[in-house]
């Protein structure tokens, strides 16, 4: 009888840490879905195109052709969108009023130097 408990303490205690693995996984996930949601949502305020974007779409799913078991592929696609995300020139790109006003001020600048 102490010999089955044991066992079931050393199965649960297995149980758990796949449990916890399991936990920091969805973690992981949860971060960089909230990472290319946010760079969707600042695309979206820079009123990217639906074809721009679709492109850069396409360009994640092509790049992530390889087939690799389900959850490695999650990660993969997942991080490749963020990167291409980021990479897009739209997000580097300042606001017409903000380059406007930074040159105005550059201008001030050499003007009083």
């Amino acid at each position: 009888e102490l010999q089955q408990k044991v066992e079931e303490t050393e199965l649960l205690k297995m149980e758990l840490q796949m449990l916890e693995t399991e936990r920091v996984r969805l973690s992981l996930v949860e971060e960089k879905l909230l990472d290319v949601l946010q760079l969707l949502q600042q695309l979206r305020d820079l009123n990217i195109s639906k074809r721009a974007l679709g492109k850069i779409l396409l360009s994640t799913l092509e790049s992530c052709r390889d087939p690799q078991p389900g959850k490695a592929q999650l990660f993969q696609v997942l991080d490749t969108l963020r990167q291409e995300l980021t990479a897009c020139d739209l997000l580097h790109r300042q606001p017409p009023e903000q380059a406007q006003s930074q040159r105005s001020l550059s201008n001030a600048l050499v003007i009083s130097c």
